[in-house]
């Protein structure tokens, strides 16, 4: 069976470099610890897990935290998270809170803090001054996605612009009656995503000196069943009907489309849809949004604790600033007709 010595020999490297590349302990270039992977491939060499871990004292397992699996962004950034961890060999604990205080609590008193693991990733949590301490005492680098935490290294999208885009691009085809559908008051919890949306939202509004109509700002749960039943009540409605819709999610964005076709409108001359996403399914519904890349950002967050870690060097932290989107545009916007229903 072959030894570390033998990995070395075939590498052209030392022991000590072999160690490092295959433990992910100690700054490597990526060209060597390619050459020893492959070299221990070669010749079958497997490194001892409890052996590393009692070397470098390093578990060589990240801890997740969600409040939730069940929406699309949550496992999508989980697959980003999970794609990257594997690249760099190392495993998975996932806590998932279910967004009861109780099981966080639990979490962050208790799970995290039993040093089997060596850092952790937050999804849209806001970490508490105490919980940040928690981890901290125990010396585990911590990442976050989702909005700003101080003395937090938090990878984030500016969800404020992205709804303001979103309604300057109905505004720019010539739509001024243009509804919103946000998030209900369980996704102001932590970091006050929804508000944030229909602030940008309200804020392109004005800009442009367009009111906002009350009667056209609908709340629902980030689902397409959700976005379907309140943009068919508003279409239904015998009120004057807006010409387009800016919702906070690409699902709910989904669902206000599929409730306007039921009803006999046709988008989007009778309705432009715009969402914020980048769903994989965005294509299929023609669906024009501003795509936030969320498997990206769960690679990202792997990233820099890798570098927290001391083991990979960033070429571009994505901590710092914003982390970039992309504006698609589709078939599902569009001027409106000048016969406008409800005009």
């Amino acid at each position: 069976m072959a030894g570390i010595k033998d990995v070395a020999q075939a590498a052209g490297v030392s022991v000590a470099t072999v160690s490092r590349a295959l433990s992910g302990n100690g700054k490597v270039s990526e060209a060597t610890r390619s050459k020893v992977r492959r070299a221990a491939e070669d010749l079958g060499y497997v490194v001892s897990f409890n052996a590393s871990s009692l070397a470098s004292g390093r578990s060589r397992n990240i801890g997740v935290v969600v409040p939730t699996v069940g929406r699309w962004f949550f496992s999508t950034v989980l697959e980003g998270i999970t794609n990257e961890l594997i690249e760099a060999g190392y495993d998975l604990t996932l806590y998932n809170t279910g967004g009861q205080d109780q099981h966080r609590e639990s979490v962050f008193s208790d799970l995290l803090l039993r040093k089997r693991l060596d850092a952790v990733i937050t999804l849209t949590l806001k970490l508490q001054p105490h919980e940040v301490q928690q981890l901290a005492s125990v010396g585990k680098p911590v990442v976050a996605i989702g909005g700003l935490i101080p003395d937090i290294a938090t990878v984030r999208v500016d969800d404020f612009n992205l709804a303001a885009l979103a309604t300057e691009h109905l505004i720019s085809h010539g739509h001024r009656d243009i509804a919103y559908l946000g998030g209900t008051e369980e996704f102001e919890v932590d970091f006050k995503l929804a508000s944030a949306r229909q602030d940008g939202y309200e804020y392109a509004l004005d800009q442009g000196s367009f009111p906002v109509n009350d009667e056209w700002l609908l709340t629902a749960d980030f689902t397409i069943q959700g976005g379907y039943r309140k943009v068919r009540n508003l279409l239904a409605s015998p009120r004057k009907q807006p010409t387009a819709v800016v919702c906070a999610s690409d699902e709910m964005a989904f669902g206000a489309i599929l409730a306007a076709r039921d009803l006999g409108w046709k988008v989007p001359e009778d309705l432009s849809v715009v969402g914020i996403d980048g769903h994989d399914l965005g294509e299929l519904f023609g669906l024009t949004t501003i795509a936030q890349d969320a498997r990206g950002q769960g690679a990202a967050a792997v990233r820099k604790v890798l570098e927290l870690l001391g083991e990979r060097e960033l070429e571009r932290d994505p901590t710092e600033g914003f982390y970039p989107t992309e504006f698609v545009a589709r078939s599902s916007t569009a001027a409106p007709r000048s016969s406008a229903l409800g005009a």
